[in-house]
């Protein structure tokens, strides 16, 4: 998901127009607070997790999700590049294509995914009696009409008014469930194992929260490890601890774990019943965060193929739908977490192996990097070796260990992105040496053949006599 208007432009962002760490925070909180995160706690307490095993599991994913964000976001800071620019530079321009056609189906997914969570909020709110899988492709279509005529609005208002309200909506209701749930309740057991508690809840933690082009947005931000570092904490520990504990908290004193029903009880319990209010919020963050994710998705398409940016739109929204009302058969609970494990895997592991070139391979091998320039297309290879076999190494550990392949349900341990990222990683180093140590040989090889040449070139050139 991309919020900047020029994700794609090679423009390295001068210092002069980097913006203040709290405008950077304030935005990034936005990006990461969202309603899911407080129904996947209803999810988990369906599923036999404990209030122990949520918050253990939920801390273990921040944590990694730490190690992830802040190389991911520095790399943006210290650059000043466009993601675009960054992945040419590892992957070649041809590798810059695979990575650029994952983006625009993960947008999608969670373009759909979004409608149907639009679509299935307000039917616990209003009790529509319109089936979801009609509702939801039909907020699809709506949902794009901002992109097409590039109003913003939507955006902005839930940026600086609806997210705001979200937030303190979910924080109103914690302190007042929590004060009603008793300290016995974190020695209670869970009927899921804890391994079974790491896996669902890493994977969703990651997934929700990976952007992928994390660089398109901290190129804004000035070049300090600690201007990234707090707003993310800040927003994990938001969306990903006390939006989900709240909603397991939630669902622990009333029973509900349906999605919709726990809409409505949450507004029920927050506003008193005024649907209308929950809706507005809802609306808001639903209709901005698609916003993003068709803009993102339109601008990735624009990189492949040449059309009218309308045209790219409706393109793009009819997928939109199609993929809304597939989900809609799975539920909301499922589609997000499938979505959540693919996405953290797919759309993470590019990056992942983008920080590993700059802030690792670089320096143990000794090679300069240079952000003051971007490179042109014409300067590049057109697929970097080992930046493409990794890749396609990497996702394929983290898609088999991610539970959403039928038939592959016994791989699903463990954390399928951390075991996706250290697998691509494991291919990449290696190769990666391989490629600078042919680089070293032949730059020798070609010194040397110079040298040789340079007698040959002087015995040809004839003394000029004078008389």
């Amino acid at each position: 998901m991309s919020t900047l208007d020029d994700t794609c432009l090679a423009d390295i962002v001068p210092q002069s127009a980097r913006c203040s760490p709290i405008t950077m925070g304030l935005l990034w909180i936005t990006m990461v607070t969202s309603f899911p995160g407080v129904l996947v706690g209803f999810t988990w307490f369906k599923q036999g997790l404990s209030l122990t095993q949520v918050i253990v599991c939920t801390i273990i994913g921040c944590l990694l999700m730490l190690l992830y964000a802040l190389p991911a976001a520095h790399i943006g800071s210290v650059s000043g590049q466009s993601y675009c620019s960054l992945v040419k530079g590892v992957f070649g321009t041809g590798g810059n294509k695979i990575v650029t056609f994952n983006l625009i189906w993960m947008f999608i997914a969670w373009y759909g995914l979004c409608s149907l969570f639009m679509a299935e909020g307000l039917e616990g709110l209003f009790r529509l009696p319109v089936p979801i899988l009609v509702l939801a492709p039909i907020f699809a279509v709506v949902m794009a009409f901002n992109n097409f005529w590039g109003f913003k609005g939507v955006a902005n208002f839930a940026r600086f008014f609806a997210a705001p309200l979200l937030i303190v909506w979910v924080l109103y209701t914690f302190s007042k469930t929590i004060s009603t749930i008793q300290p016995t309740v974190l020695t209670e057991t869970g009927s899921a194992s804890f391994p079974a508690a790491l896996t669902l809840v890493t994977n969703f933690v990651i997934g929700f929260c990976v952007w992928g082009n994390e660089a398109d947005y901290w190129r804004y931000g000035k070049a300090k490890l600690s201007n990234s570092a707090v707003p993310i904490s800040t927003a994990l520990m938001l969306g990903m601890f006390i939006f989900p504990v709240t909603g397991w908290l939630v669902a622990r004193m009333t029973g509900i774990t349906e999605t919709a029903a726990a809409t409505a009880f949450m507004n029920n319990y927050s506003f008193g019943g005024i649907a209308i209010l929950g809706a507005i919020v809802l609306a808001a963050s639903y209709f901005a965060a698609n916003d993003c994710n068709l803009f993102g998705s339109s601008s990735a398409l624009a990189q492949l193929v040449t059309m009218p940016h309308k045209s790219a739109v409706t393109i793009l929204t009819i997928c939109g739908a199609i993929v809304a009302a597939i989900l809609s058969g799975c539920g909301c609970a499922q589609s997000l977490e499938k979505v959540a494990s693919l996405n953290c895997v797919i759309m993470a592991m590019p990056t992942v192996i983008l920080v590993a070139e700059y802030f690792l391979v670089r320096k143990l091998f000794g090679i300069k990097t240079d952000f003051s320039h971007v490179a042109k297309d014409s300067d590049l290879p057109g697929f970097r070796i080992p930046a493409v076999v990794a890749l396609a190494v990497g996702c394929s550990v983290g898609i088999f260990t991610a539970g959403v392949i039928p038939g592959l349900e016994s791989l699903h341990v463990g954390i399928c992105s951390f075991q996706g990222w250290v697998a691509g990683l494991a291919v990449y180093i290696p190769l990666r040496w391989l490629e600078h140590r042919q680089d070293v040989l032949d730059n020798v090889i070609l010194g040397e053949a110079s040298r040789a040449m340079q007698p040959q070139l002087a015995m040809q050139v004839e003394p000029i006599s004078g008389d």
